[in-house]
Formats: C-alpha cells, structure tokens, sequence
C-alpha cells in the first residue's frame, strides 16, 4: 500500500501504547504495569483491549520495533475482511451482489482510513464479519459453528463496547438457526459452546476481579488484573431519544468532527449511500417478513441483525463518534449494495454501470485528497517528525525533556524504554487516574521549566514550544517537521550523536 506506515504518520498515542505493550511482553515478558500476558491491558489506568498487542508480536518479533510493524494486524484484518465480505454476500444472495459489496467497501472512505493505523477497537468489526460468515457457513454444517464461536471469542477481546452486543447477536443467531431447524444439537453445537465459554471466561473473571468479587489473579503464563478505572461511566445512562438522535445524526452527517476518525469532505461512505442504505433495510424487511412464516432461509435477517448490533453498539455509549460506533459500518455498507442493486432491479437495468462509476469518481477524489490535505491535516495529530526527533534525543546520554503533549506512551514506544526501568521509576501527574498521564520515568522528564533549559540535558520540542528560545541560549536546534530536538554543542556527549 502507498506510504503505509507514513501515512498517517508519525503514530497515535494509542497505537504506541500497545505497540508498547506488545514490545514489553515480547521481549520482558510482562506489560507496562507488570502483568503476565494480561486478558485486558492495564494502559492508561483505564485499560485497553489485548488482542492488537498480542497480534503484532509475531511481526515485531520478525521486523523489529517500527510504527508499519504495528500497523499491519489492522491492515490484514481489513484486506481479509473485503475477501471474506465478498464470500459472505455471494452465499448470502449471489455474486453480483457480492462483487458490488466488496467494491463499495474496497472503496469506502472509512475502511480504508481505519485499515492503516493501528487503533485497537477498529479490529472489532472484521472479527465479528469473519463470526457471521462462518455462522452462515455452520448452518450448512455446523463443524464451521467452531470457527464462528472462535471468531466471536476474539472479538470480545478487540473492544469492550462489543461485550453487550455479541451475546445479543449469538443468542438470536442460535434461536434462528434452531427455528429454521438447520442448528441440531450435535456435538460441534456443543464443542462451539464450549470455545466460546473459554474465550470468553477470562473477562468474565475481568469484570468480577474490577467489581471487587474476586482477587486479581497472576498466573505464570496469564493474568486478570485490576485496573485503576473501569469506564463504566462511558456506558448509557441517558435519554435513549436523544442516543437515537445522535447516532442518526453521525450516520447522516458521516463526520464526528475529529480529523483522525474521517473526512467531513467525504464523509464515512460517500453522499448519497445512506439513501441506498435506507432502500436496503426496506427491502431486507419486506423480504424477510416473506420469509419468516415460510421458515425459509432469510439472510436479511442476518444482515438487519448486524445492522441492529451497530446501531446498538452507539446507543450504549454516553457519546458516540465514529471508532465507537464501528461495527454498524461494514452491514450497513453491505445493506447499501443490497440497497443499489435492487433499485436498478426495480428500473430494469442489469448492469451497474452508473453507481461503480460515481463510486469511482468519488474514491479518486478522495484517494487525491487523502494523500495530499487530508495527509497534512492528520500530521498534526500523529505527531510527524517524532520518530526522527526521539531517535537523535537517544543518541545523546545524560537526562532528556520531552514537551508535556507529546505523551508519554510514544516516548516508550520509539525509545524502546526497558519496562523495568519504567516501572520502578514512573512519576504521575494525577495517581490514580482515568487517564494517567506520567511526569517522569527513567531519563525521560515533561516536568521542566522551558524558560530555563539545561545545558547537560536534551530536549524533544514539540510544536507549542519555543525552539528559538533554545537556539538563543546557545543549543543547537535540529528540526524534524512537527518537532526539534535541542542539544548544547558544550555537552561532553556530542560526539555520540549518530
């Protein structure tokens, strides 16, 4: 893919933290609060979902410590989530269909941003694409209903939001199979259980270790830990129209005015797909409806199933933005393509010539925009140019100062900090905290006066500061884009820069 792992770039300071996490645990065997290969994180004090960790550790392992390294789980998940879309849809209805389907999300705004930075909760919708096409597969033979409980069990570990939602979908999938008499209780019925109560016992013992029912439990090779904040306040607990509002108002606007979630210039999947969506959910009712007193196969139920889960997954969250509400956006995709291909029934036109070719148009645009303004827009949030800053800052011994927003999870990260350094001498600002933020750890200090800058130290400026302040009392001021580094030429440690 062009400029991935450059674009966006730097890296976000929560693809850092977990490509930290999985740093630590590859090569220290332990997180950054000391956890044996943890089931949830303990980033931030508030926690972070585990399964991209774990995923780019094999990778990490082969190409070493880099900011593509930890984006490829995302990018594979998502090319394997347009093959396995394409196989979905075909079983589902027919090629036709599938073959649109899979362009429209090949070409959706949305799936291709989130595909190239490594945001943990953004691998939650193509797990739980990959648990419904092996469902439909289990009710042909239900050896795939294994896989799809696997599937499903990995989701949970993708994002916590999908904790309320995958019960729901598993347990109207099950009562639809056994309506439609295609689920037997058989004994992959029974193994399926089985995995799913494994995956999903661990958080289980989560929930009950932060509700305080259950010590945290520290395992050779697992651990349960009890994290400083559970961000149960995140959850629901508000007027449900106004939810209802606000998830249509983010579905019809297809912006949440932050620049790293999407384009407002193109939105989530392009002008005019929610009316084609909207055509889709008519149809997909109409048909099932047809179809439900028959006991016939209904794979729109299925796909209003989803739909219902996303819609679902905004409505229990105190705020929604785009990465919170993430499932709801490949079914209604899918429900689109439904959406287009009936209405060009409906006119008696075979071919889909029209709508590929605005979709076309529409996605060069957007690729243009992308890699030009978008890419200097997002510069600014993924922090470009701190790789390189860190990297000289390094090179340099005695004690070294960071600007306060750069935060401290990308210093660990492109610094390669020792955890156990870290960890014995981390300073908080606030402790304990939702969000911790640390004051000092290691070398590494935010908490310095910028009027008064040290001769025997080296500082990572960001872009708030004032560099020629630095250049002024006599530092040398190397700059990198959104950042600069500042070394006095009299430390004794200039010559080891590389």
């Amino acid at each position: 893919m062009i400029g991935f792992g450059v674009i966006p770039g730097d890296i976000n300071q929560d693809e850092a933290f977990a490509g930290y996490q999985a740093y630590s645990m590859l090569h220290y065997g332990v997180d950054s609060a000391g956890y044996r290969f943890p089931v949830y994180l303990y980033t931030w004090g508030s926690g972070m979902s585990a399964l991209n960790s774990y995923l780019m550790m094999p990778f990490m392992a082969v190409f070493g410590v880099k900011v593509w390294v930890i984006r490829l789980p995302q990018l594979i998940v998502s090319c394997l989530t347009l093959w396995v879309i394409y196989l979905l849809v075909k079983r589902m209805f027919h090629e036709k269909i599938a073959l649109f389907a899979l362009f429209l999300l090949a070409v959706c705004p949305w799936h291709i941003a989130m595909s190239r930075w490594g945001l943990d909760a953004n691998l939650a919708p193509g797990f739980l694409i990959f648990a419904l096409y092996f469902y439909v597969r289990g009710l042909e033979n239900s050896r795939f209903l294994m896989l799809s409980s696997l599937m499903y069990g990995l989701s949970l570990y993708c994002y916590a939001t999908v904790w309320t939602i995958v019960p729901f979908l598993i347990l109207f999938e099950f009562l639809y199979g056994i309506y439609l008499k295609k689920i037997r209780i058989d004994k992959y019925v029974i193994l399926s259980v089985l995995i799913l109560g494994v995956m999903a016992l661990p958080l289980i013992l989560f929930l009950l270790v932060n509700m305080e029912i259950i010590p945290e439990i520290c395992l050779p090779f697992l651990s349960v830990p009890k994290i400083l904040y559970m961000r149960n306040d995140e959850m629901f607990s508000g007027n449900i129209l106004t939810r209802v509002k606000e998830v249509w108002h983010l579905m019809k606007i297809q912006s949440d005015n932050i620049p790293l979630n999407g384009t407002e210039e193109y939105g989530i999947y392009y002008a005019g797909t929610l009316s084609f969506f909207l055509l889709g959910v008519y149809r997909c009712v109409r048909t099932s409806l047809k179809k439900i007193p028959k006991r016939e196969f209904a794979p729109e139920i299925l796909l209003l199933l989803q739909v219902a889960g996303g819609i679902m997954q905004g409505l229990l969250q105190v705020r929604t933005n785009i990465n919170r509400n993430n499932i709801l956006f490949i079914p209604m995709v899918i429900t689109a393509a439904l959406g287009v291909y009936w209405l060009f029934e409906l006119i008696n036109i075979k071919e889909l010539i029209l709508p590929v070719i605005y979709y076309l148009v529409m996605f060069i645009g957007f690729e243009v925009y992308y890699f030009t303004d978008y890419k200097e827009l997002t510069d600014y949030y993924f922090c470009r140019g701190l790789t390189d800053a860190v990297e000289e800052a390094v090179s340099y011994e005695g004690p070294i100062y960071y600007s306060r927003g750069i935060e401290h999870p990308r210093i660990l990260f492109l610094a390669k900090e020792n955890v156990w350094d870290f960890m014995d001498s981390v300073e908080y600002y606030v402790y304990p905290s939702p969000y911790l933020e640390a004051k000092s750890f290691g070398r590494f200090s935010c908490d310095f006066d910028p009027e008064v800058p040290d001769a025997d130290a080296t500082y990572i400026l960001g872009r708030n500061a004032d560099w020629e302040l630095y250049e002024q009392k006599g530092f040398v001021v190397h700059r990198y884009d959104w950042f600069a580094v500042a070394h006095h030429p009299d430390n004794e440690q200039e010559d080891q820069r590389r």
